[in-house]
């Protein structure tokens, strides 16, 4: 029988430095390999003795043809392997508006670096599933999504000159330590809200954005009071919705229900079922929510708060959207333009019932941003992770139980 470097003449010398161990990201890679018919040497292992101590590993890959090693070398590199004979990244100028060169690299979110003249250079605003723009006179590097490709624009191809650095996971969070999985159904929940409240303080005391992604359900379930007092004590700066949760924030301050319901009584109301068109033809009356507010239309309510407190919201619409509400967004790709500018600062988000703007959103923002999705049904969060951020904590439970118990904690924390 052959030995694997008989029948596999074909190879590579890769490094892998960091928290390669409790990241799982050595397992990661050894799987890569071998699912894809190749074989490996470990040639130097260093383990780090203490927990912030990084290790290293010197790895040689082997396969059975070049095209096996380059698809191999491919897969390894978005989890941190180099090549020690490393190279300049390739540039290939796009000829297309709104086009990447074929062979492009497809980024990670992670934190990424591109090699110029020899020289290892940072990629700005590191993004999932976009492409890397080079100016090789300003040795500059960043991420770009393809719609805003110019012919022009120098696009790296391939995974040659690119590595990445994926978050260690003892870096990524101290959030539910606690927790054996990182959704979680039945575990302790006054743990895990005392951390999102902390996590919360952590980032508005480094002077970064907290961010809401928010679905009409904390309206449908009582719980814009809460959220309310959040944005009053300042703990949230930006919020991200659809026209659903402003317009049935705007019903339940003009009629007092949410889809007809009423919050107090729980039961519906005789002609509810009109109200939600009737809140959006008022405000659209007016012109928008800023003006209903200082007209003294809207007194009360999540929109209300965050215009007297000065916390932008971006509303971002869907084809099925009533209205909409004047602020909506319905261009879906000025829409993403916009969320993608406002993320920059953003240090933690917070993410409650919304399916699809909690994928949109964190498939916006870079693997060091901690994210919390908080939804009763599992497989939205579960679904936000397998999207690719895996960042992301989720806590299935309820939104109002939740929502009352991060504003407990808060006053507790800063009192």
């Amino acid at each position: 029988m052959q030995a694997p470097t008989e029948r596999m003449p074909f190879r590579e010398t890769v490094e892998v430095s960091g928290h390669v161990i409790d990241s799982l990201i050595l397992p990661k890679i050894l799987d890569a390999i071998t699912s894809r018919a190749g074989s490996f040497i470990i040639q130097e292992f260093t383990v780090g003795q203490n927990r912030t101590d990084p290790s290293y590993v010197l790895l040689e890959v082997l396969a059975e043809t070049p095209e096996k090693l380059a698809d191999i070398l491919e897969q390894i590199s978005d989890h941190g392997a180099v090549p020690i004979s490393a190279q300049d990244c390739n540039l290939e100028v796009a000829d297309l508006a709104g086009c990447f060169p074929e062979g492009f690299y497809s980024t990670t979110h992670h934190h990424c670096e591109v090699r110029l003249d020899g020289h290892w250079f940072e990629v700005d605003r590191p993004e999932m599933d976009c492409g890397i723009k080079v100016d090789p006179g300003e040795k500059t590097a960043i991420c770009i999504p393809m719609v805003e490709v110019k012919p022009g624009d120098q696009i790296i191809v391939g995974h040659a000159g690119v590595r990445v650095f994926p978050e260690a996971r003892d870096q990524k969070r101290r959030l539910f330590e606690f927790m054996g999985s990182e959704v979680s159904t039945e575990k302790p929940k006054g743990v895990a809200f005392r951390e999102v409240a902390m996590e919360m303080l952590r980032a508005k005391e480094a002077g970064k954005e907290v961010l809401l992604v928010g679905g009409p359900a904390i309206v449908h379930t009582g719980s814009g009071d809460h959220l309310n007092s959040l944005i009053r004590g300042g703990y949230i700066h930006r919020l991200f919705a659809g026209n659903a949760l402003a317009t049935h924030d705007i019903e339940q301050a003009l009629f007092g229900t949410s889809l007809g319901v009423n919050l107090n009584e729980g039961i519906s109301t005789e002609g509810g079922h009109e109200h939600h068109l009737r809140a959006i033809n008022r405000i659209r009356r007016v012109g928008g929510i800023k003006q209903a507010v200082e007209e003294g239309l809207l007194t009360q309510g999540i929109m209300y708060e965050c215009v007297i407190n000065n916390v932008p919201y971006l509303l971002a619409g869907s084809i099925r959207d009533d209205g909409p509400l004047p602020e909506v967004i319905t261009d879906t790709l000025e829409a993403q333009k916009q969320m993608r500018e406002q993320v920059q600062n953003v240090g933690f988000a917070l993410m409650i019932a919304t399916t699809l703007h909690s994928i949109a959103v964190g498939n916006l923002l870079p693997g060091t941003t901690k994210v919390v999705c908080v939804d009763i049904n599992p497989s939205t969060v579960i679904k936000l992770s397998d999207r690719g951020s895996i960042q992301t904590v989720g806590l299935v439970t309820d939104v109002e139980p939740f929502l009352r118990s991060l504003v407990q904690e808060l006053k507790q924390l800063t009192s």
